[in-house]
């Protein structure tokens, strides 16, 4: 079974727009077609980013609603710990520790919509860099 890592702007999107195809990501693993592994750093960097982007409150939801968000990605994902010291983003360094994760968790897929920085990369090591609708294409193939 492969797998993945989504990052944060894939939680963002998925939270955000509920019906949209993103959100399909989140119920692939619930069908057994691939592991989600996340660490808590992109929990934490997920939470944050609901609870303190005023553009992003536009969608109008509680900071109850985040809070049960992340308390299901908890319930149905790896939480992986001891991520790697990596300096694999030159442009961002937040994002190193998004790869790390994806390392941690020996993950097959670093799905994402950071297209500016992450997709560039295109594989580190044995991670592929992929967006999520070709994610969403993989496993349906598979």
């Amino acid at each position: 079974m492969p797998r993945a890592v989504l990052d944060t702007s894939v939680l963002v999107g998925a939270f955000l727009t509920p019906r949209g195809s993103v959100v399909r990501l989140l119920r692939e693993p619930t069908r057994s077609q691939y592991q989600l592994c996340l660490s808590e750093y992109i929990l934490t960097e997920t939470a944050e980013t609901l609870l303190s982007k005023t553009h992003l409150r536009n969608y109008a939801y509680a900071d109850t609603d985040v809070h049960d968000y992340i308390r299901w990605l908890l319930t149905h994902t790896e939480i992986v710990a001891g991520l790697p010291a990596l300096r694999a983003v030159p442009n961002d360094p937040k994002d190193h520790q998004i790869i790390a994760t994806a390392v941690a968790a020996k993950a097959d897929y670093l799905v994402t919509g950071d297209r500016a920085l992450l997709l560039p990369i295109g594989q580190y090591e044995s991670i592929r860099g992929v967006s999520p609708r070709e994610f969403l294409d993989i496993m349906n193939r598979t």
